[in-house]
């Protein structure tokens, strides 16, 4: 007698990122209501579950949806604004003015759109989201069928989206309340920085993390110039500031996280901080190379992230994984550092975890959901495949992703999005060039 299952997904490979770095030939993923429940060889799959409608992938690696731990969705509508300058001239001179000029909830609803399309297409199933307006960036996340961490953006100076940290955060907390209990849609704290957040604030922040038990997501120690100017204003740097008022903790996301002491490294491990590792955007800013290999080997829990498409310009994982490994080597000096198995853990597991979401997605693991990407590796350019876990961290890229589910529904089919037409958001992004060229 047949068990129940809706879905079976069947792959040349199998790779559920589980320890041991497992890599299972011909098997299948079984689904229902959304959630794995089963594992296992392909022909068995067939037998134990007769009635589930099969979905094949003969030549294909079936991973886990790829978590990006770090991006600015809606300023997907700002790529290529600016280029070619350092982080603040970039923040001071071209971003913060376009977005007190442009950001409204249609804005931030469009350009996540954008975004949330950009991501599935390259096999993201699940972001965490910094930006303004949660409750439009939510709605489009929500329409697309993605997963996604909300960030209750906290900023000191006003915006069009508020005038104060008070307002921030009152407004973010009601988005949150207005989302609770969605299967998809989850929120973190998202203080902006050290250099525009104060203590008061981080004071509330702590407290409402610690009440709510939300995650804290942080940008910190970004450049030099970041932590210099902290040593200057507060006296110490910022790590040392916000360990001293409470935010360095198991729930801190610490986004970038470039220029670090070697106390600080200890610090973040000590307290079981994790840290969302951007080396493209800390590349193209010319911010500098984080010390990943001092931080894995220490335990920091590190997740990749993107950061946003005005300062990357791509919502691209693959490009983040190839570029963290090689990175991770040509800095340290150690060929061996940072290994594929690890570096797709990174972009999977790991960054589930930082989220809290380790029970719920980031493997191949019955009871969790099917977050599922299909990596098409039969073509000329993947071809031969001696390891495909090797070739989908410096070989493959996001085009050669063909399918992607989420809680068990196919959002990307056959590289075709299912939920939005593809002439619907480039007349979205038209419109908003016209908007921001003038």
């Amino acid at each position: 007698m047949s068990e129940t299952a809706e879905l079976l997904i069947s792959a040349r490979w199998v790779i559920p990122v589980e320890p041991g770095d497992p890599v299972l030939e011909h098997h299948s993923v079984a689904v229902q209501n959304g959630r794995i429940v089963a594992v296992l060889p392909r022909d068995e799959a067939r037998l134990r579950f007769a009635g589930a409608k099969e979905h094949t992938l003969e030549q294909h690696a079936l991973i886990p949806g790829l978590v990006n731990l770090h991006t600015h969705a809606a300023m997907s509508l700002m790529r290529g604004l600016a280029d070619d300058l350092p982080l603040m001239q970039w923040l001071e001179q071209a971003i913060w003015p376009a977005e007190g000029k442009h950001v409204s909830a249609p804005f931030v609803r469009d350009g996540t759109l954008l975004a949330a399309a950009e991501m599935l297409r390259g096999g993201i199933t699940t972001c965490n989201d910094m930006y303004f307006y949660p409750d439009a960036a939510a709605a489009a996340f929500d329409q697309i069928g993605m997963r996604a961490v909300v960030g209750v953006t906290t900023i000191e100076f006003p915006t069009p989206y508020a005038s104060s940290a008070d307002e921030y955060l009152r407004k973010g907390l009601a988005a949150r309340d207005q989302w609770r209990g969605h299967p998809r849609i989850g929120f973190a704290l998202a203080p902006h920085a050290p250099y525009t957040v104060t203590d008061d604030t981080f004071s509330r922040i702590v407290n409402l993390a610690n009440e709510l038990d939300l995650p804290i997501h942080l940008h910190v120690h970004e450049t030099a110039h970041e932590v210099s100017e902290g040593v200057h204003q507060h006296g110490m740097r910022p790590l040392a500031r916000l360990e001293k008022l409470g935010i360095v903790g198991a729930n801190l996301i610490g986004v970038h996280a470039v220029h670090l002491a070697d106390e600080e490294i200890a610090m973040l491990a000590h307290y079981g901080a994790s840290v969302a590792h951007c080396p493209s955007s800390n590349m193209k800013l010319a911010s500098g190379i984080a010390p990943i290999t001092a931080l894995t080997a220490r335990g920091v829990r590190v997740g990749l992230g993107t950061d946003g498409a005005a300062s990357n310009n791509r919502l691209d994982l693959f490009t983040e994984m190839r570029e963290a490994a090689l990175l991770a080597k040509v800095s340290s000096g150690d060929a061996s550092a940072l290994p594929a198995a690890r570096v797709l853990r990174m972009a999977t597991m790991d960054g589930a975890t930082a989220l809290g979401m380790a029970d719920s997605i980031g493997s191949i693991s019955p009871g969790k959901y099917a977050d599922l990407c299909a990596v098409d590796l039969s073509t000329i350019e993947t071809q031969p495949c001696f390891n495909p876990v090797s070739h989908l961290v410096y070989c493959a890229g996001r085009e050669h992703v063909t399918d992607v589910w989420v809680g068990g529904e196919a959002v990307l089919k056959h590289k075709q999005l299912l939920q939005k037409p593809n002439s619907e958001l480039l007349a979205i992004a038209r419109v908003w060039q016209n908007k921001l060229g003038n």
